[in-house]
């Protein structure tokens, strides 16, 4: 076959192959079909403060946060700076005008917080470190309706404080159960940090029976909620509420280094605020039920010595004499497991067990001894060593004003056999009378005083006034009348 034949037939081949594409196109009409499918992956990553679950499966907390913040208010507090005194340097000055005879004024001091309203009739629980000192307080509702709010009563013990204000018909949140929250549960917090109004945030319950040792009081019961809910300074006071809107908590603290939040807030149980607001309604003062016992947390140690095999419940270091667990049968080195059935692996559990009753009620002690476990019935005991509710003097809370013990060293100190410190001072007639915080009250119209029952005694036999001799810590003797008719 010679070249040009080669040729020709190549060029044929080719014709007839564009032609027949040209013919299978008209023929099939060919479309390319995109399909979408869906790849399920899970995130490598979650946000932090959020519970394990899938995303967009979070709670609705619109409900709770509509329902609880009309219930939450501002509490502006108004009082003044405590004086200082110091020493002229002349001593002829001081001879006759005493060693204080220069002061500084006193300047007022602003501060704000938070408050609940309990009742449609204006009960308003805040904390104690909110309105301690204050001579003025005014409540500001959601709605700016303002109100003076006068305290009703207060416990340093638990950081709680009793407010009411003359309103009806007032929004108000109900209690929720505090013992039924578990870890990981969502709640909201509610409040007026920095001035704000009606903020909400919202968290999770990081831990419970939290004790951060903040209250400066030996008797003081500590067993808080933590949560990662975001709490900053004016959130004091505010409520801590459930996915229903119910009141779980009273917002009192933060763990910070810089003053404000810094992802670890505790609130007060509402098993312990429902339990001191009811006894500063009902008795004007909380009602403490005592065990009557020293205790301490449990160790791998004393957990070894007693010869037991796990750390559980709470060691009994020492029972006091003429207290009702001595009296029950209980001894020191038991380990009490639990009240009224409740499990107690921790000291602030315990507290917090304990602190929902009052003197005169029985409660259920199961005590791990010599290997065994014994029940143990308990009656509580006051303070004062009794059984019978203790009610304050309506003339003590007119006073406006909390004592503490001397102590040894004061007394040594100051030259004094006797003598009551005045810890602090709030609006009432003390304050009003010019006593200071630090005043030692060594006799009250001419009998010695040495503890505050004693003067209680002179207050209630008291006819007319209170006429007070004592002394500051700086060694100025004072002398003061108060008119107890007003």
């Amino acid at each position: 076959m010679n070249a040009k034949n080669l040729v020709s037939t190549f060029i044929i081949a080719i014709v007839g192959a564009i032609i027949g594409v040209i013919t299978y196109s008209k023929i099939t009409d060919t479309q390319t079909r995109v399909v979408e499918v869906p790849v399920n992956a899970d995130s490598v990553a979650q946000y932090a403060s959020l519970p394990s679950m899938p995303q967009g499966a979070y709670p609705d907390l619109t409900f709770a946060a509509e329902k609880s913040v009309h219930a939450v208010v501002h509490v502006m507090t108004k009082g003044r700076s405590s004086v200082s005194q110091f020493n002229s340097g002349n001593p002829l000055f001081d001879f006759f005008f005493g060693p204080n005879g220069l002061q500084q004024e006193s300047q007022p001091v602003m501060g704000s917080g938070s408050g609940v309203i309990l009742t449609k009739d204006g009960f308003i629980v805040t904390n104690n470190h909110v309105i301690d000192n204050a001579d003025e307080i005014e409540v500001i509702l959601n709605d700016r309706r303002t109100y003076k709010a006068v305290k009703v009563g207060a416990d340093p013990t638990t950081d709680i404080a009793l407010l009411k204000i003359e309103g009806s018909d007032l929004p108000f949140l109900s209690y929720g159960n505090s013992d039924a929250l578990k870890i990981g549960d969502w709640v909201l917090a509610v409040g007026n940090p920095f001035n704000l109004n009606s903020t909400v945030t919202a968290g999770i319950v990081s831990a419970k029976s939290r004790s951060l040792q903040i209250i400066g009081d030996q008797m003081g019961i500590e067993s808080f909620i933590q949560t990662d809910a975001a709490v900053n300074p004016g959130n004091s006071g505010g409520a801590l509420v459930n996915t229903q809107g119910e009141l779980v908590g009273i917002n009192t603290a933060i763990a910070s280094r810089t003053g404000s939040y810094s992802g670890y807030s505790f609130a007060v149980p509402v098993s312990i605020v429902k339990k001191v607001v009811a006894d500063l309604m009902e008795f004007g003062e909380v009602q403490r039920g005592l065990l009557g016992i020293s205790i301490k947390e449990m160790t791998s140690e004393i957990a070894k010595e007693l010869n037991i095999d796990k750390v559980k419940g709470v060691y009994v270091a020492g029972v006091a004499e003429g207290g009702g667990a001595i009296d029950a049968g209980l001894k020191e080195g038991d380990v009490i497991l639990s009240i009224d059935n409740e499990n107690v692996n921790t000291v602030s559990q315990l507290q917090e067990r304990v602190g929902q009753h009052r003197p005169g009620d029985k409660v259920n002690v199961l005590v791990l001894r010599d290997g065994k476990t014994k029940p143990f019935n308990v009656t509580l005991r006051n303070m004062r060593g009794g059984t019978e509710i203790v009610k304050t003097s309506s003339r003590i809370s007119e006073l406006g004003v909390t004592f503490e013990p001397l102590s040894d060293t004061e007394k040594q100190a100051l030259r004094l056999r006797n003598g009551l410190k005045v810890a602090s001072v709030g609006a009432g007639k003390f304050r009003d009378a010019g006593i200071r915080e630090g005043y030692v009250i060594t006799k009250a119209n001419r009998v010695p005083i040495n503890s505050e029952e004693d003067m209680k005694k002179v207050i209630d036999v008291a006819d007319e006034g209170l006429f007070l001799t004592g002394i500051y810590v700086n060694g100025r003797v004072a002398y003061y009348a108060i008119n107890l008719q007003d």
